[in-house]
C-alpha cells in the first residue's frame, strides 16, 4: 500500500511546496549536523542529497500514483478492457481527476453493454420477417404452395414490418447524433390531434378516437411533422392494445407554463415496474409490448428523444380500474 502523507491537502501546489520547503530544511539540517561534526563538504552534500530524495521520493509517490495508475488504464482501455478502473486515494486536483477518469470508464463500460445489447436486438428483430419471408418464398419457389393473394399479403406484412424497423433505427440514430434539427413554428393543437385522429382512424375502424382540447384555441411552438410523429406513435400503440369498441381520447390543455398532450386508452395497462423502462429501446413487458403484435421497442424510444428535443417531458401512466395513460408535457 503506497503511503501518503499529504492525503488530505487539496491543493497540488501546496503539496510541492510542502515537498519543496522541506527538502531545503532538511538540507540545511543536514549540513549543519555535518558541520558540527567535522565531516567535509563533499560528504555533507552528498548525505544531504541522498536523505533530501529519499523523502521528497516517499511525499510524492502518493501525488503520482494515480498518474501511473491511470496510464495503464488507459492503455489497458485502448486494447479494449473497459474494467480497468483507478485508486483516487487523493483529495487533491490528481485525486479528482482519478475519480473522473473512473466515472469516465464506468460510461464507457455502460454505452459499450448499451451497444452489444442494441446490437443483438437489432438482429433479433430483424431476423423475425426475414426467417418469415425466407420460409415462404422457399415454399413458393419448391412448389409447395401456390402464390396466392392472401400469402402475397403475408409477405407484404413482413416487408413493410422490415421497412418500419429500419426506418426507426435511423431516425433514433439521427436524433441521438443531433443530426435532425427541430423546424420550429406556432400552431394550433387542434391541427395536430385531428390529423393523427383520422389517421388512426383509417387503420382502426374497430375504435373511436376521441379529441378533447381546452381550449379549442390551444397553440404550442414546436416541429409540427416531429410532433405528429410522437402522438402518431402514442395513438398506435393505444390502438393495438385497447378492446374493440372501446375509445381511444387524445387531450391536450395547458397547465401554467406547458402544453400537456395526454393519449389515453382502455388496454390492458403497463405493470407499474415498468413505467418508467418503456421508453428504453427495444424494452417490452410481456403484457403491453409484445413482439408478435407488431411493436418494435423503438417507438416510445423515438418519442422520448423528440420530446426531449423539444425541452418537454414524457411519461407513462396507469389508468384505474386498467388501461394507460401516455403524458407529454412541452413548453407553451
Amino acid at each position: 500500500m503506497i503511503v501518503n502523507p499529504l492525503q488530505r491537502i487539496r491543493s497540488i501546489k501546496v503539496k510541492l511546496s510542502i515537498v519543496i520547503v522541506a527538502a531545503v530544511v532538511v538540507t540545511l539540517a543536514v549540513n549543519e549536523i555535518g558541520l558540527a561534526l567535522n565531516f567535509r563538504a563533499g560528504f555533507r552534500a552528498g548525505v544531504a542529497a541522498i536523505i533530501a530524495l529519499g523523502m521528497v521520493q516517499l511525499m510524492a509517490r502518493g501525488m503520482t500514483s494515480p498518474l501511473r495508475s491511470m496510464e495503464r488504464a488507459a492503455t489497458a482501455m485502448a486494447e479494449g478492457d473497459l474494467t480497468k478502473r483507478v485508486s483516487a486515494s487523493s483529495s487533491d486536483e490528481v485525486g479528482r481527476l482519478a475519480t473522473a477518469f473512473n466515472h469516465m470508464a464506468d460510461e464507457l463500460a455502460a454505452e459499450d453493454q448499451h451497444r452489444r445489447d442494441l446490437i443483438a436486438n437489432v438482429s433479433h428483430e430483424l431476423r423475425t420477417p426475414i426467417s418469415a419471408l425466407r420460409a415462404t418464398l422457399e415454399n413458393v419457389v419448391d412448389g409447395v404452395v401456390a402464390p396466392e393473394p392472401p400469402l402475397l399479403r403475408t409477405m407484404l406484412a413482413q416487408t413493410e414490418r422490415l421497412q418500419r424497423l429500419v426506418t426507426q433505427l435511423l431516425d433514433l440514430s439521427r436524433l441521438e447524433s443531433g443530426g435532425t434539427p427541430l423546424h420550429t413554428l406556432r400552431f394550433p393543437v387542434v391541427d395536430l390531434l385531428d390529423a393523427v385522429a383520422d389517421e388512426a382512424a383509417l387503420h382502426s375502424p374497430d375504435l373511436a378516437f376521441d379529441v378533447q382540447i381546452d381550449p379549442i384555441d390551444l397553440a404550442v411552438d414546436g416541429d409540427p411533422e416531429r410532433l405528429h410523429q410522437v402522438i402518431a406513435n402514442l395513438v398506435e400503440n393505444a390502438a393495438r392494445f385497447a378492446p374493440d369498441d372501446t375509445a381511444v381520447v387524445l387531450a391536450a390543455r395547458r397547465a401554467g407554463p406547458h402544453v400537456v398532450l395526454e393519449v389515453a386508452d382502455q388496454g390492458p395497462g403497463i405493470p407499474p415496474e415498468a413505467l418508467t423502462r418503456v421508453f428504453e429501446r427495444f424494452y417490452r413487458t410481456d403484457e403491453a409490448r409484445s413482439a408478435d403484435e407488431g411493436g418494435s421497442g423503438l417507438g416510445l424510444a423515438i418519442a422520448r428523444w423528440i420530446v426531449e428535443l423539444h425541452g418537454g417531458t414524457i411519461r407513462a401512466e396507469a389508468v384505474e380500474p386498467h388501461g394507460c395513460r401516455m403524458v407529454v408535457r412541452l413548453p407553451a
